[in-house]
C-alpha cells in the first residue's frame, strides 16, 4: 500500500503535531510544579484536595489527549514518504527524547495516584529537580530535528 497520499497532508500533519507537542509540554512543565506545592500542603487539607482536582484535570483533560495526539501525528509524519532520512542518525536522538517524555509522563501519572491516596513518596526537592526533566528533553528533541547534528 502506498502512503504517498500523506504528502498532501504534510503541512496539516506537522502543524497538528506541533500543537499537540506544545500542549503536552505545557502539562509536563506544570504538573511537577503542582507536585512541589502539593508536597508542602498538609495531608487532608482543603488545599491538598484542590491540588488533587487540579492534577487530575491537567493529566486527564490536557496531557493525556495531547500525548496521544502527538504520537498519532508524529507517527503519521514518520510514515509520510520523504520526511525522515532513515540513513541519518538524528531521528534516533529525537525518538529517545520522545520516549523519555512518554516515560516521564507515565511517572507523573503514577505519582498522581500516590498523591490521590495521600502517599508522598518524594520530597519537594525531588519534584523541583523533576521539573527540569521536560526542559532537557525538549532541548534534545529540538536540536535533533532542527540542527540534525548526525
Amino acid at each position: 500500500m502506498s502512503l504517498d497520499f500523506l504528502a498532501g497532508f504534510y503541512p496539516w500533519t506537522k502543524s497538528l503535531h506541533l500543537v499537540s507537542v506544545i500542549a503536552w509540554m505545557a502539562g509536563l512543565f506544570y504538573l511537577p510544579r503542582l507536585y512541589v506545592y502539593h508536597t508542602t500542603s498538609e495531608t487532608g487539607s482543603a488545599q491538598s484536595e484542590l491540588f488533587k482536582v487540579m492534577e487530575r484535570r491537567l493529566l486527564r483533560g490536557i496531557m493525556n489527549p495531547a500525548m496521544v495526539a502527538a504520537w498519532i501525528f508524529g507517527a503519521t509524519l514518520v510514515l509520510t514518504p520523504g520526511v525522515v532520512d532513515w540513513s541519518a542518525g538524528w531521528w534516533h536522538g529525537k525518538m529517545a527524547g520522545f520516549l523519555g517524555m512518554t516515560l516521564f509522563h507515565h511517572h507523573l501519572g503514577y505519582a498522581r495516584k500516590d498523591f490521590l491516596a495521600d502517599r508522598r513518596r518524594h520530597s519537594e526537592r525531588y519534584w523541583r529537580a523533576m521539573n527540569e526533566v521536560p526542559t532537557v528533553l525538549l532541548v534534545l528533541i529540538v536540536i535533533m530535528v532542527i540542527v540534525k547534528p548526525f
